[in-house]
């Protein structure tokens, strides 16, 4: 099964466990380091999130998991917070954090670059915009690799 194939997968049986749990679902990625196979799943409450949140998440999603066999190599669960680098990946996050910075990568050059920081503004259709300096930026969300939330020193 393909890396991508593996994530949606994943998010797709996890999702109702965590939003049974009173948690958002903010990201799955699941990457080899090394010799290891990493699956993490990044959850997120308006409260924040500690220690105990992530064992309770990850004990329901390591039984499912175990249970629907998805992945079949061996991996490493690992299950935590965003951090303060907070990754955008749907329509509600662009709503959600309007008025904060963000940096977000490009698949392919836009006006000469892939990497644009600036205040999001919000989505409209399928356009993020953000403030980058005086201009506005609007950016095709088919167009956008990576996007999160940066922390401005």
């Amino acid at each position: 099964m393909v890396k991508r194939n593996i994530e949606s997968k994943v998010e797709e049986l996890v999702l109702p466990i965590i939003e049974g749990l009173d948690f958002e679902l903010v990201d799955v990625q699941y990457a080899k380091e090394g010799p290891n196979w990493y699956l993490r799943i990044f959850i997120d409450h308006p409260e924040g999130i500690d220690l105990d949140d992530c064992e309770i998440v990850s004990r329901k999603v390591e039984s499912a998991l175990d249970e629907k066999d998805l992945i079949k190599n061996s991996y490493i669960l690992e299950v935590s917070s965003p951090g303060i680098e907070r990754p955008l990946k749907y329509d509600k996050d662009f709503i959600r954090f309007i008025g904060e910075l963000v940096v977000i990568n490009t698949y392919k050059p836009i006006n000469g670059k892939k990497t644009f920081k600036g205040y999001l503004q919000g989505l409209e259709g399928q356009e993020v915009i953000i403030k980058e300096d005086l201009d506005e930026v609007r950016l095709s969300l088919n167009d956008v690799s990576h996007a999160h939330l940066a922390v401005d020193f």
